[in-house]
C-alpha cells in the first residue's frame, strides 16, 4: 500500500490528510470531512447514521468518505478517533500518584524529565516545518496583534508577548482580569492577527477569545498540542508543540521554545528596521531596567 493511500493512524494525522485532500474532494466530501474536522469530539460517542444527519449527507456518504482515506470502512475510521478519546490525559491527582512511586528515586525521576524535555523540544522542528513560515508572514504583515493564554499557558503566551514588545509594536496581552475580558474583546477588528497558546486542558477563556477573534474577521494563529485542539480547527495557521512529560503536570517547556523560535524568525524577517528598534529598547532597558552597581 503507497504512502498515500495509508490509513492514517491518529487523529492529528487523520485532521492533516482531511484539509490536505479537502479541496480536490466532492462537494458531499467535503461537508463530511468539514463536520469531522469542526467536531472531532463527536464522533466516538455518536454513531454513523446520527454524525451523517447532523453533518447533512447520507451515512453511505461517510462510508465512501472512510474508504477514500484508506480505511475498509466507517468503523476503521472511527476507531481512530476513539483511540484518541482514550489517549486523554490523566487527570493531574491520577498522574501524581505514579509520580509517588517513583519518589525513593529522585535522580532517575529527573533523569526521565529531562529526556523527555528534550524530546518535546527536539519534535518542533518537524511538527512545524511548513507552519512556521505561514505563521512569520502573517504576524510580519500584522498592523496590530493580540496575544492571549490563559492558566498554565499564560508563562509561553506572556513570553510571546514580551519578546515581540522588544523590537515591534502594537501588541495586546489580553489578560481576562477582573472579568474584564469581554470588554477586551471589543477591541478586536478584522485584519488583526490573534495569537493563542493553549494545552488540554483548554480553559474556557482560551475558546472564548478564539470564539471571538473568528466573530471579529482576525487571522487566528494557534499554538497548541494538537491539530484538533478546540481553538486549532479554524484558525489560520496551527503551531504544534508536545507537552507529554512523566510528571503530573503537562510541560510548557516545549511551548517556550516554540515562541523564542517563533520570534527570532519575526525578527530575522522584519530585518533592520527590527535590530534598531531592539538597539533603542536594550539601551531604554539598560538605562533605567537593569540593576547597576
Amino acid at each position: 500500500m503507497s504512502k498515500k493511500n495509508r490509513p492514517p493512524q491518529d487523529v492529528d494525522a487523520l485532521i492533516q490528510r482531511l484539509q490536505a485532500d479537502f479541496a480536490a474532494m466532492p462537494p458531499q466530501f467535503q461537508i463530511g470531512a468539514r463536520y469531522l474536522i469542526d467536531h472531532p469530539h463527536e464522533v466516538p460517542i455518536a454513531s454513523m447514521r446520527t454524525l451523517a444527519t447532523q453533518a447533512g449527507v447520507l451515512p453511505a456518504t461517510l462510508v465512501r468518505l472512510a474508504q477514500s482515506l484508506g480505511f475498509s470502512g466507517w468503523t476503521e475510521l472511527k476507531a481512530v478517533f476513539v483511540q484518541s478519546l482514550h489517549a486523554s490525559p490523566m487527570a493531574y491527582t491520577d498522574s501524581a500518584k505514579a509520580v509517588l512511586k517513583g519518589r525513593n528515586k529522585p535522580l532517575a525521576m529527573l533523569q526521565r524529565a529531562v529526556q523527555a524535555q528534550a524530546q518535546n523540544v527536539s519534535k518542533i522542528a518537524e511538527q512545524n516545518a511548513t507552519s512556521m513560515a505561514q505563521a512569520v508572514d502573517l504576524l510580519v504583515k500584522a498592523k496590530r496583534v493580540y496575544v492571549a493564554g490563559f492558566r498554565a499557558s499564560h508563562a509561553p503566551a506572556f513570553t510571546f508577548y514580551y519578546l515581540y514588545r522588544l523590537f515591534r509594536n502594537p501588541i495586546t496581552m489580553l489578560r481576562a482580569e477582573a472579568g474584564t475580558l469581554e470588554m477586551e474583546l471589543r477591541a478586536l477588528e478584522a485584519g488583526d492577527v490573534v495569537v493563542l497558546v493553549a494545552f488540554a486542558p483548554y480553559s474556557q477563556e482560551i475558546v472564548r477569545v478564539y470564539e471571538a477573534a473568528l466573530e471579529s474577521g482576525c487571522k487566528v494563529i494557534a499554538l497548541c498540542d494538537s491539530q484538533v485542539a478546540p481553538i486549532a480547527l479554524e484558525a489560520n495557521c496551527n503551531l504544534i508543540f508536545s507537552t507529554e512529560v512523566p510528571s503530573f503536570f503537562p510541560s510548557s517547556t516545549a511551548a517556550v521554545a516554540l515562541v523564542e523560535g517563533l520570534i527570532e524568525q519575526i525578527l530575522a524577517r522584519t530585518g533592520k528596521k527590527a535590530v534598531m528598534d531592539l538597539q533603542s529598547m536594550e539601551n531604554q532597558l539598560h538605562q533605567t531596567g537593569y540593576w547597576k552597581r
